[in-house]
């Protein structure tokens, strides 16, 4: 064994004893931004958390990144070497929490319902042993606190468009899922989440008595007719060997029962795993639109918003991550597991899109139950000792790739 490889692995070592010794203060962290969630964009005083935490740290440290309140967080090693981006979300949900937590939400109808405290809680606690290291670091490390990943925009494509994640060699992010016991890491190569858009359709008719519908044209016809029309995309237009789901969310048309409604809204969204899919539903659901409006003599405004692309797993760095991870002799790294693809979207994508990386997920289901509360349940609640797992599985992946020396 060459002296560099029992360096790095001495340095591992190390590494992973402080990341053990303040497994404790993650959790404070977890719990105190449980408490105090704020929503996508509205994450001023989260922001400001994370800032104050990185305080007269010897890191180089930006704000206000994007088009929120992203932070990037620069640690440059003592030697050169690759730079590697590690993100962590930190926005909450408009739920209102039915958990038992004694650090239950203290803003009502805000809800941290994904497991974005616990993501932040473990980022900032391996950001600050990795500064602590600074002198055994070779390359850079570049520690992404990101704003607004649960709203379209998000905040991922605007901190990529600000040209500060430019000079990264590779990126890596994780997420918390229920779905697996702690210990337990999943991952996907290549295509592991889906892309996203959304839709309104405003349908226009002419309003009118219910006796009389000769001398009106009702929306609420022509929108049950696109309701129907469009699952005709997925079951008759679509390859079934690609991923599409079309899904209407909303159908506003509440009025009197016997009035004819002068216009009405519905909302949706469309899931799909590639960009063709995405091209071929939009065509056809525009071309619905086009028809609804001569059959029914109304008039329609379609908004039609491509939200997060596909999340793509690079497979190569895939590859060599879950070697990564399943050689590691740590204790509280169990098991690793090809999870299936996930129709769920993550703006983690636009990142991927720019820098190869892997984003994979970080078993959290609370001991004593069978059957755990998903992500965005009011119910929701993790293991928090799938935090440390978090960190000592994103420290094994930056060691192994040489942003330790």
């Amino acid at each position: 064994m060459s002296q560099r490889v029992e360096e790095v692995i001495e340095t591992k070592k190390e590494l992973m004893l402080l990341l053990e010794s303040r497994k404790d203060e993650m959790i404070a962290i977890r719990r105190f931004l449980h408490e105090n969630p704020e929503l996508s964009f509205k994450e001023e005083k989260t922001a400001q958390y994370i800032a104050d935490f990185y305080k007269g740290k010897d890191v180089e440290v930006q704000t206000n990144v994007g088009n929120g309140y992203g932070i990037i967080v620069t640690i440059k090693g003592d030697k050169p070497g690759k730079t590697i981006g590690l993100r962590a979300d930190f926005d909450a949900l408009p739920i209102h929490e039915a958990t038992d937590v004694p650090f239950k939400s203290k803003n009502d109808g805000v809800m941290h319902a994904c497991g974005h405290d616990g993501h932040t809680a473990y980022m900032l606690i391996l950001a600050d042993c990795l500064i602590q290291m600074k002198s055994s670091i070779a390359g850079t490390i570049k520690i992404i606190h990101q704003h607004a990943e649960e709203t379209p925009p998000g905040g991922a494509k605007s901190i990529v468009e600000s040209g500060v994640l430019d000079d990264l060699d590779l990126v890596f992010g994780t997420h918390l899922f229920p779905s697996h016991s702690t210990g337990t890491i999943g991952y996907r190569s290549g295509f592991a989440m889906a892309g996203r858009t959304y839709f309104k359709l405003v349908i226009q008719g002419s309003g009118g008595h219910g006796s009389s519908p000769h001398q009106s044209n009702d929306p609420i016809i022509a929108g049950a007719h696109f309701v129907t029309a469009i699952q005709t995309i997925v079951s008759r237009r679509l390859n079934p060997f690609e991923m599409g789901v079309v899904t209407i969310g909303s159908f506003d048309g509440k009025g009197s029962f016997n009035v004819i409604k002068d216009s009405i809204e519905l909302e949706g969204d469309v899931r799909y795993m590639n960009e063709d899919t995405q091209q071929l539903i939009s065509r056809e659901i525009h071309r619905i639109v086009s028809g609804i409006e001569l059959e029914f003599d109304v008039t329609c405004e379609l908004t039609y918003t491509a939200d997060y692309p596909p999340l793509y797993n690079d497979p190569a760095v895939t590859a060599e991550v879950v070697s990564i991870l399943k050689k590691s002799d740590d204790p509280d790294i169990k098991q690793v597991v090809e999870f299936p693809v996930f129709s769920g979207s993550e703006d983690f994508a636009y990142y991927l899109e720019k820098v190869p990386g892997v984003f994979f997920n970080i078993g959290c289901k609370p001991k004593g139950v069978e059957r755990a509360f998903m992500n965005h349940h009011p119910k929701f609640d993790i293991d928090e000792d799938a935090l440390l797992v978090s960190a000592k599985s994103v420290a094994e992946v930056v060691c192994s790739y040489y942003a330790i020396d």
